[in-house]
């Protein structure tokens, strides 16, 4: 199969018959074999309904539906792990990706050797509320991630290399890091495509506030530290934990020693127990043994981890 397409939606109920048509239409005029995969992501609206209908239609649509909202990066995991295309192209439900890409971002993964190609709203239609910290935020996400050539690393139109979605996980909020997952797990030919942004048609967008904002940052901070500790926590956690207890012992030492001199040269000195640096140095000593425990734990659970993507999924077509 040339191309999957992974969809996550959520109450697009109005918008998905026009999509599909139009993902049906590009496909058809090339001659691709294709798939694609809807993932409804807990839906209140008749999304599922439709999702259904299409099926019920035409045997190139799948659909997966989740018990609940679960987020983007789940319903992008689950799609991953049921697409089977060559190519594997996502895009946002909503029709603000535009479906004539898809040739073009196909041709970048076979011919010219990519593994991921991501598309980039040059020209954006939404709100300055969502565009001025989605600049901000990609500034410092090419700055963390050494991801030079990428100016949009949210944008939900993209294509991958098949090899690339089955060899990265996808949790939590991570879908807006997934070229930066792609390159530390070795997949390092990414490019980017100028691509058209639609006006919304229908609804209003499920992303917009502080909270998509802060959340962003918090998760390219995790992703930076699993990236560069996540197998070996001892690296960080034990070398900090060495140095402050060291610190610590270091000034135990000394306060031992100024007093031990203080004795036998006859020299009044108060208790070292009246000294703050006694408790300084005390409590740094005992938060350094945390650190190196934390440490060692974190080496343990890395070793025997648990599946993070465990979800409930209602229904699958």
């Amino acid at each position: 199969m040339d191309i999957s397409v992974v969809i996550p939606l959520y109450n697009e109920a109005d918008s998905l018959v026009e999509l599909y048509e139009w993902i049906e239409k590009v496909m058809q005029s090339k001659g691709f074999s294709y798939e694609v995969i809807f993932i409804n992501d807990g839906s209140t609206d008749r999304s599922w309904e439709v999702v259904g209908e299409l099926h019920s239609k035409s045997s190139h649509v799948r659909g997966i539906c989740f018990r609940r909202n679960y987020g983007k990066s789940p319903a992008l995991y689950c799609g991953f792990k049921e697409a089977q295309g060559d190519v594997v192209i996502t895009m946002d439900a909503d029709l603000q990706d535009s479906p004539d890409e898809i040739p073009e971002l196909y041709r970048m993964i076979t011919e010219d050797g990519y593994d991921l190609v991501s598309g980039y709203k040059q020209k954006r239609y939404d709100p300055l509320s969502k565009t001025l910290p989605t600049k901000l935020f990609n500034a410092t996400a090419r700055k963390v991630s050494g991801i030079k050539n990428l100016h949009d690393f949210n944008c939900g139109l993209k294509a991958y290399r098949r090899d690339v979605v089955k060899n990265i996980e996808v949790f939590g909020e991570m879908h807006r890091f997934i070229p930066y997952l792609a390159k530390n797990a070795g997949f390092d030919k990414i490019g980017e495509k100028v691509v058209q942004h639609q006006a919304r048609k229908y609804g209003s967008s499920k992303f917009m506030g502080l909270n998509r904002f802060v959340n962003g940052y918090l998760d390219l901070i995790t992703l930076w530290f699993l990236g560069t500790f996540g197998k070996q926590p001892m690296h960080v956690f034990g070398f900090l934990g060495t140095l402050m207890f060291l610190v610590g012992l270091l000034s135990v030492i000394w306060l031992g020693a100024d007093k031990l001199y203080c004795l036998l040269n006859h020299i009044p000195q108060r208790l070292i127990t009246n000294s703050p640096w006694f408790y300084i140095a005390l409590t740094t000593m005992l938060i350094g043994t945390q650190l190196f425990l934390a440490g060692f734990l974190g080496d343990l659970i890395s070793r025997s981890s648990q599946s993070r993507n465990d979800y409930q999924i209602k229904e699958t077509i």
